[in-house]
């Protein structure tokens, strides 16, 4: 198994991205909840405001005014508790403040999560095929949960506590100034040590919290591919590689995720005996300032100082902590906007597949009740006029070349036509180009040269929609989804009638073993059809693909996983199925190829024959050579 190498995980953002990152998340704030952000500042600021107030208050008030008037008979301990009630209110006015403001921003939080959450999952739907051919489905799951909830962590409780320390150091800042300039240059010669030491410990520190986000991404990944290929894990005895993988990356995480938080903790500890340093010195220089006789010293001065001075240092600890939690927040957040900004699968086609009924002069008209016949809406711009015209199912494909990777290229000069009613097979060895084929019809990838036409219209000009709408696909990978049998049934017509969905299902010959569920078409499936055999999954895909009635069919070893007693009573369906379609067969299995009206043999990406099964067998070709040396028979 490839082990996965330590990868660019740490790569740190510039300011200026981070800057954009930040701008855009706000933006989506500000977008639903401007009201509620202003009301949440005003409680931040208030409640800050009411700290910084108190601490003043306890010194100057209540130590210089009111305690040393008891003391020297000019106050009573009636004013000290009418001192004492107003500074219980001012606390408790900040503490309804503080707890306002924590219910708004946690509505924020969570709604901003749910907005981006919903805006990821729809920009993900209009993603085209080749953006998840190249990542694993563990890490974008990760985007959707560890970095969603690690921007809604930093909505809710950093962004209130970066705007609380910043109001309760600048007012404490303005406090101390008009108390004694000189005491409060002790506090910023403290300040700046501190300062200091926090930038030292975060600028190690951020890269390790980027690298913790991007790493915990990886190994989601890896644990989604491992569950996934549980079966073949065991099959070939692959554990301890296994293991080995996991541990390789789990390494990786921990080593991240150690030092991130070994740097992190130091600063605690490094703040909280600077601070009371700085605590101790305050007492000492106010004292002996006292007992000198300095001008406008007093004992109320000198608690007021200890406690603003603890007000005005201390925040810069819980700043540098959140830098780290915002630093871990940007980084999850360029991980969500790069999937947002991914260009979204493009479409200029402006031909329509429309439900159609016979006009008075025979020609197609646009229906507007069911009548399972379907027309092309060609809208003219030069004149503003429509045209209907019937569909028929004739497949062209005219010199086409193709690479997934720009460069290399896996089709070259492919020519090809299908006529309705035809059922034309591709055979060849694996990564010939037979799947990559139909997946060009289908535009989950555009060609590099030539054209393909669907009744003679470049499928370029025909909506994506209404192109896979008219082209229906049974793949070898079943997938189903947590719903009804009926309705993984009627998964591509959506208003299919009960009615319809049981004669699709008697089609496919799958109507006899969803009668023995134990609710029968009403049965709930979960994990993709756990429960099922691998069989009975196919069938209910094939099932599904009849119940969307397309006029074109494409079965991409349909039948690879269902054995030979089923696949003849599915073949039956299939018969019925394919009557008067244009269908196109990727299969090694003789059954399903031998009466094709014409099958085609490809070699790295080359059509190197053409021909009945008859045809081939005379020319002796490639064909003869799989056939006869057994690639293509049946067990």
């Amino acid at each position: 198994m490839p082990r996965r190498g330590p990868g660019n995980f740490h790569k740190r953002l510039t300011m200026k991205e981070t800057f954009q990152i930040f701008g855009r998340l706000i933006g989506i704030m500000w977008k639903r909840y401007h009201w509620m952000i202003l009301l949440a500042s005003i409680a931040i600021l208030t409640s800050a405001g009411a700290g910084v107030v108190g601490n003043v208050f306890i010194g100057r008030i209540l130590v210089d005014e009111q305690i040393s008037g008891i003391l020297a008979g000019t106050k009573t301990f009636d004013d000290l508790a009418r001192a004492i009630y107003v500074m219980i209110g001012i606390y408790g006015f900040g503490i309804i403040c503080a707890y306002s403001y924590q219910v708004l921003v946690s509505v924020i939080g969570q709604g901003t999560q749910k907005i981006i959450r919903d805006q990821v999952f729809e920009h993900m739907q209009s993603l085209p095929l080749s953006y998840f051919d190249t990542r694993t489905h563990g890490d974008i799951m990760s985007i959707y949960t560890n970095d969603i909830d690690t921007l809604r962590e930093m909505i809710s409780r950093v962004f209130p506590t970066v705007v609380q320390s910043v109001v309760t150091m600048i007012v404490a800042f303005v406090a101390m100034l008009i108390s004694s300039w000189v005491l409060t240059l002790v506090v910023l010669g403290f300040f700046f040590i501190i300062l200091l030491s926090v930038g030292l410990v975060t600028k190690q520190s951020a890269k390790y919290f980027i690298g913790q986000q991007r790493a915990l991404g990886a190994t989601n990944g890896y644990i989604e591919e491992m569950i996934a290929g549980q079966k073949v894990i065991k099959v070939f005895n692959h554990e301890e590689e296994s293991k080995k993988g996991f541990d390789e990356l789990n390494e990786q995480l921990c080593v991240y995720t150690t030092k991130a938080s070994s740097f992190s903790n130091i600063l605690g500890p490094v703040t909280n005996n600077l601070s009371n340093i700085q605590y101790v010195i305050l007492a000492l220089i106010g004292g002996l300032g006292i007992a000198a006789g300095v001008p406008g010293l007093t004992a109320g001065i000198i608690i007021s100082f200890l406690q603003l001075g603890r007000s005005f240092t201390m925040p810069v600890a819980q700043l540098a902590n959140q830098v780290n939690m915002i630093t871990m927040a940007m980084a999850g957040a360029s991980r969500i906007f790069e999937l947002v900004d991914e260009p979204s699968e493009t479409d200029d086609g402006y031909v329509t597949l429309v439900n159609a009924e016979e006009g008075e002069d025979g020609t197609p008209r646009e229906a507007d009740h069911f009548t399972g016949r379907w027309a092309w809406k060609h809208p003219h711009a030069a004149d503003s006029t429509i045209t209907y015209t019937w569909l028929a199912g004739n497949i062209t494909m005219d010199n086409v070349d193709f690479g997934y990777v720009k460069g290399k290229t896996v089709l070259h000069g492919v020519t090809l036509y299908a006529k309705p009613g035809q059922k034309v097979a591709f055979v060849g060895a694996t990564g010939a180009g037979k799947t990559t084929i139909t997946n060009l019809l289908n535009r989950f990838y555009d060609i590099e040269d030539g054209k393909i036409r669907f009744d003679n219209i470049n499928i370029n000009k025909i909506k994506k929609q209404d192109l896979r709408r008219a082209m229906g696909m049974v793949l070898q990978e079943t997938n189903l989804f947590t719903a009804s049998v009926k309705d993984n049934i009627r998964y591509g017509n959506p208003d299919a009638s009960d009615e319809d969905v049981i004669r699709a299902a008697q089609l496919a010959n799958a109507d006899g073993f969803i009668r023995m569920l134990p609710q029968g078409y009403d049965t709930i499936l979960s994990g993709a059809g756990a429960g099922l055999s691998q069989g009975q999954r196919q069938l209910l895909s094939i099932a599904r693909a009849a119940c969307a009635n397309p006029p074109v069919l494409v079965l991409d070893e349909a039948t690879s996983s269902i054995d030979s007693r089923t696949e003849k009573l599915v073949q039956q369906g299939m018969d019925a199925i394919m009557r008067g379609r244009t269908v196109f067969v990727i299969a090694h299995r003789l059954s399903t190829i031998q009466n094709s009206d014409v099958i085609m043999v490809l070699e790295r990406g080359v059509i190197i024959e053409r021909g009945t099964h008859q045809q081939l067998l005379e020319q002796k070709g490639k064909y003869y050579e799989l056939y006869t040396g057994g690639m293509m028979k049946e067990n």
